[in-house]
């Protein structure tokens, strides 16, 4: 069932209290409202909480509280707050799931107001409209959107201070009454404020009328929401008795909503948080930037900047990145930038490099990475410049078992290459870097990504990925297979100079180099199961990786055969030349004697 708070029927009074509402297991509010009539003979507030039973609605479209107060000079006055309450909810979750929250809210409003203005319009009495004042709260993953018009409040309680959020649509008059500027139903147009807010655990948000409000000062407030231990609806409900208790003449209605637990950010809340923050400057041995300081520079280049760092916190060591301050204006390399640390957050396994989650108090933008021990392949490389097939088969099946982790979050790497992967203490590999890792969930969000230019090491580049065709699982065991080639020979399958231009298409890829032209003592079969692995078309590769990994092992019967069928040049070259050589001599020794003759 959906989790619905709404209007009672009552016309003075109503109450609710809804236990932890929650979006799947991390998402958990706790939501109380409580509304009277007080000195009034009918209650013209209306509030209405709405939490949908369907999944995607609840991704898409989020948690919605909304409060609204009949402007009391009108006779439609409860009846304006009452629709405009029921009809929002309606009609939010009714707009396609692909707008975002302020393009469907602002919608929805503004047809809301056109109906009230036009029902308005149709009375005798001009002053008999129908018109309220509306606040809506809704609550989508971390962040808060808030919609306002007119005078109804929302205020926010965090870390013992009260900040009022929205801005009063209302004028002094005379000095004594206040007359609204804005409402629903006012006009033929109007004129929505909207803003939207990142939630902490332990956060309060308050909505109230100005039955409340006026009677008790945000001293009052403040003291009365610093009770935590407090459920929310007898908190709502003390809010109004001591509005009540202090003189007020209007209905009073308060709604709160306690957050209790967050789910993890999105990658629209990632990279719009985080790339407002600040590019640290350049560091050196000894700098600090929050709780680290710098122990040694790892690397620094025209991108990026590396360090090594120790924490004054836990005394552990750790490795810093920061973006280059070169991209201080460049968003899309930011959004890469942020990019990365979402995924290295979400991996938690001991071959793939640990990214920490961002602090969220620092205004610096950097990641804090898990320090791997070891040395990087490449390194591994020059320490075995010529390693036999069994070594090279231990270092592929390392790279493929950390390969696996990544492939079971659906995200492909796009960069695997010697200087991203670690051999640690355990002679694992352990994957870093994950500036260029692709996944089908980044094309779903709001500004995605448009790459201009290939990502990734041209020599361990997929034809699909230089070509911005469709990459998959094979584009990362293309790199994989350069990767094995190189380490056996030390040389690169295909002749990709340093001015190399991407050819236009897969069928110009640069022709392959066979094994034996660097090493005569690796078996033919180990020749065609590497060309399959890095083959130009992605659809003539291994259809997985495992197949991959069992022919390095045990070749099949059909690459075997394969390797039969090879013309002699490529099977046994040194054979192929002399023959070669002797059909020369005897050419030429056949035309001498033509000759004499």
């Amino acid at each position: 069932m959906s989790e619905t708070i709404q209007p009672g029927t009552a016309p003075n009074s109503m109450s609710v209290n809804r236990k932890r509402i929650r979006q799947g297991s991390t998402l958990e509010l706790d939501v109380g409202g409580y509304s009277v009539a007080g000195c009034k003979p009918s209650n013209q507030d209306a509030f209405a909480v709405y939490q949908p039973k369907k999944h995607d609605e609840l991704l898409h479209k989020g948690v919605v509280a909304c409060l609204a107060d009949g402007v009391s000079c009108s006779e439609q006055a409860q009846q304006a707050s009452q629709i405009c309450v029921t009809q929002f909810i309606e009609e939010y979750y009714a707009t396609p799931k692909t707008w975002g929250v302020k393009q469907s809210a602002g919608k929805v409003l503004h047809a809301l107001n056109q109906w009230l203005f036009h029902q308005g319009s149709q009375s005798e009495l001009q002053h008999n409209g129908m018109v309220t004042t509306f606040c809506a709260v809704i609550i989508k993953s971390n962040t808060a959107y808030i919609m306002h018009v007119g005078d109804t409040r929302a205020y926010l309680y965090r870390n013992r201070a009260l900040t009022q959020l929205t801005q009063d649509h209302r004028r002094h008059q005379y000095g004594q009454q206040y007359f609204l500027t804005r409402s629903l139903g006012m006009d033929s147009h109007i004129e929505v404020d909207f803003q939207q807010i990142r939630l902490e655990e332990g956060d309060r948000l308050l909505m109230a009328t100005d039955g409340i409000y006026e009677w008790l000062d945000e001293a009052h407030i403040q003291q009365a929401l610093s009770s935590i231990d407090n459920a929310v609806e007898p908190l709502s409900e003390q809010l109004v008795k001591e509005a009540l208790a202090a003189g007020s003449q209007d209905n009073v209605s308060s709604l709160l909503i306690d957050i209790k637990a967050l789910p993890t950010l999105t990658m629209d809340e990632y990279i719009g948080e985080l790339t407002k923050r600040v590019i640290p400057p350049v560091m050196e041995e000894g700098n600090r930037i929050d709780q680290y300081r710098i122990l040694r520079v790892l690397y620094s280049g025209p991108r990026s900047h590396i360090y090594l760092a120790v924490s004054e916190f836990d005394n552990q060591r750790y490795v810093l990145k920061m973006p280059s301050l070169n991209f201080a204006e460049d968003y899309q390399y930011l959004q890469g930038f942020v990019r990365e640390g979402w995924v290295g957050e979400q991996i938690s396994h001991q071959r793939v490099m640990k990214i920490h989650p961002f602090s969220r108090h620092s205004p610096f933008l950097y990641h804090v990475c898990q320090w791997v021990e070891g040395k990087s392949l490449r390194q591994w490389m020059d320490d075995n410049p010529k390693p036999d097939i069994e070594k090279v088969r231990v270092m592929a099946e390392e790279i493929i078992k950390s390969i696996r982790v990544m492939q079971r979050h659906r995200l492909i790497h796009r960069d695997i290459k010697p200087e991203n992967l670690i051999v640690n203490q355990f002679e694992q590999i352990v994957i870093i870097d994950f500036g260029s890792v692709y996944s089908e969930h980044f094309d779903e969000i709001q500004n995605p990504i448009s790459e201009t230019i290939p990502v990734g090491d041209i020599k361990y580049l997929s034809p699909e990925c230089l070509l911005g065709g469709k990459v998959s699982m094979r584009s990362d065991m293309y790199s994989i297979s350069i990767i094995i080639y190189e380490m056996l020979t030390g040389h690169y399958p295909y002749p990709f100079p340093n001015t190399f231009k991407p050819p236009q298409a897969n069928n110009q890829w640069p022709e392959y180099t066979p094994l034996e032209n660097y090493r005569d003592d690796l078996p033919a079969w180990l020749d065609v199961v590497i060309r399959r692995g890095c083959f130009p078309q992605a659809s003539q590769r291994y259809d997985a990786l495992s197949e991959l990994l069992c022919d390095l092992s045990n070749p099949s019967s059909q690459v075997l055969k394969q390797a039969n069928k090879r013309p002699l040049k490529s099977k046994n070259p040194v054979q192929f030349w002399k023959i070669t050589s002797l059909c020369l001599f005897i050419i030429v020794i056949v035309q001498v004697i033509i000759a004499m003759i």
